[in-house]
């Protein structure tokens, strides 16, 4: 008689089914009985899909097979043991995802939406003092190099804790880098209400700075939570979407300053209208930290795309984070891809932060234009993000694409320049306008290309040391094109950010479009494919019924 071990237990810890089932010709199974995956048959009975019962057994028509069960061809019962994993999925799991079903999360817009409002929030703080740069030299009675230290501590800060930063990322996940990067932006805006008197420019100085670090867990997010929240075709729509929260902030912070901020002497008046702007950013980013704890969750259950399941499975907690960044740093094409990056950002960082003087310049009392004038590039910037964006998960043209829109911006950026002091408003606007469509829209292209070059590297290793790059080309080319208008005139600081423009449209051309990600995705179902037939063929040599023997008779 063939009894289970009576102390046997499930899979799950909970007792098995009692040691009823008999090989007996006289004794067919009951009806109710039913074979769990974690119960194990004897040594000598070979489970396969065509099961041949022993002609002194007889099966019961009603013993039924729990559906959770997959039966593999080539599956055997181990001798005394459980039945082993074999990438099966139970859908009771308790684990966080199943990585055998591939499906998107109704949320997902939701995260990334309420990323891209705290993402704004941030953005609209790094500029708004840009944008009125005279006016708060007034107010505060600093110089101009002062205040464009305002905007460059976003850039001086974000390089050396993108790393550190980075590892969070890695070590605690997405829900825990978002509710730091909004707590602290939160934080830093109510900070600077404490700096409303002419005195206190070393209290707005403190809050930039918190609401800079706060930037350090903003930047690197949108390829992170578009792989891990969007399916395959809709990762790069995705992260174009993330990134037009950023770029909507800065669109808002050119505009808003200039209205909220009035160009008066009087500065308690000033600093009356300064505090309702600070107020405004202060009460909307304690909302957003609000709906961030209740709305962002780290990961939906089931994984969007091949890639990123593929990605779950090759994730290993013991992997060197050091070792990861070598990897990184050996691959030639994400290398340039750092470089071009950086000059395109570091150029945008920079006519950012020095465009309401450049304007100034030319068109005196125009503050208002000014932020006019900045946010067409942002608005038209964002057109081709999203633009772009949508192209990419098309045509999966990334090397042809980036390089397309690298030279483009070159193309925008000296017809800008050559413009500027013609003495027309309008010219100017629609010359910003084009510049600004390819320079920002280049931005998530950049992020998603990186993605695709390193993989399945992290995207927030990736898309961080874009963003040290960028802030790196942006302080190096704020302090030189500030000193170059000031000692030469607006013309010659242009043209010293076209000849960099250049040099990083020409490297572009030799970045080879080595698309690892669209690999994965392609590959995984052909892998799986295979290796289940070369599976099945093993299991042919298995198949012969296995005669019971009479001591377990």
């Amino acid at each position: 008689m063939v009894n289970e071990e009576p102390n046997q237990q499930e899979h799950d810890g909970s007792p098995a089914q009692e040691p009823a089932l008999r090989a007996d010709p006289s004794t067919s199974a009951h009806p109710s009985v039913s074979i769990h995956p974690s119960v194990s048959a004897h040594p000598s009975v070979s489970i396969h899909l065509s099961v041949s019962a022993h002609p002194s057994v007889s099966a019961h028509p009603s013993v039924s097979i729990h559906p959770s069960v997959s039966a593999h061809p080539s599956s055997s019962a181990q001798p005394g043991g459980l039945a082993q994993p074999g990438g099966l999925a139970h859908p009771s799991s308790s684990c966080p995802e199943d990585l055998s079903v591939i499906k998107v999360s109704k949320r997902r817009w939701v995260v990334v939406l309420l990323f891209s409002c705290y993402s704004m929030c941030n953005a609209f703080q790094w500029i708004q003092y840009g944008s009125i740069n005279n006016i708060f030299m007034n107010f505060y009675g600093v110089s101009a190099f002062a205040i464009d230290w305002l905007s460059m501590c976003y850039m001086l800060t974000y390089i050396p804790l993108i790393l550190p930063v980075a590892w969070l990322l890695e070590k605690f996940g997405l829900r825990t880098i978002a509710l730091t990067g909004s707590a602290l932006n939160c934080l830093g805006a109510w900070v600077k209400l404490g700096s409303l008197k002419p005195h206190l420019f070393p209290v707005t100085v403190l809050g930039q700075i918190i609401c800079s670090v706060a930037q350090v867990f903003i930047l690197g997010m949108p390829s992170r939570i578009a792989s891990v929240w969007f399916g395959a075709n809709e990762v790069s729509t995705a992260c174009s979407i993330a990134v037009f929260g950023n770029q909507l902030g800065i669109a808002i912070g050119f505009l808003v300053p200039p209205v909220l901020v009035p160009n008066i002497e009087d500065r308690d008046k000033l600093a009356y209208h300064i505090s309702i702007m600070f107020y405004i950013i202060a009460g909307a980013a304690t909302l957003l930290f609000i709906l961030v704890i209740i709305v962002f969750k780290e990961k939906p259950k089931h994984p969007p795309s091949r890639a990123q399941s593929l990605s779950y499975a090759l994730a290993s907690p013991d992997a060197s984070y050091l070792s990861s960044i070598v990897r990184i740093f050996k691959n030639l094409n994400f290398v340039l891809l750092v470089i071009t990056y950086g000059l395109n950002a570091g150029a945008f960082y920079a006519l950012s932060t020095l465009l309401n003087r450049m304007v100034i310049l030319h068109y005196p009392g125009e503050e208002v234009n000014a932020g006019r004038i900045g946010l067409t590039i942002v608005i038209a910037g964002m057109l081709g993000a999203v633009i772009s964006g949508i192209w990419l998960d098309r045509s999966k043209t990334y090397k042809e694409t980036t390089l397309v829109v690298y030279i483009m911006t070159v193309v925008g950026m000296v017809v800008y320049t050559l413009t500027l002091n013609l003495g027309y408003l309008w010219v100017v606007f629609i010359t910003a306008g084009t510049m600004g469509f390819f320079m920002t829209g280049y931005l998530p292209l950049g992020f998603e290309f990186a993605v695709e070059l390193t993989y399945p590297e992290s995207e927030g290793m990736s898309s961080g040391l874009l963003n040290v790059s960028a802030q790196v080309f942006g302080i190096i080319f704020t302090i030189s094109q500030g000193q170059i208008i000031d000692n030469y005139g607006t013309m010659p600081g242009n043209i010293f950010l076209c000849v960099f423009l250049t040099l990083g449209a020409a490297l572009t051309a030799f970045i080879r479009a080595d698309l690892r990600r669209q690999k994965a995705n392609k590959e995984t179902p052909e892998n799986r494919l295979q290796g289940e037939e070369e599976e099945e063929e093993e299991s042919n040599t298995s198949k012969a019924p296995t005669t019971v023997s009479e001591e377990h008779l």
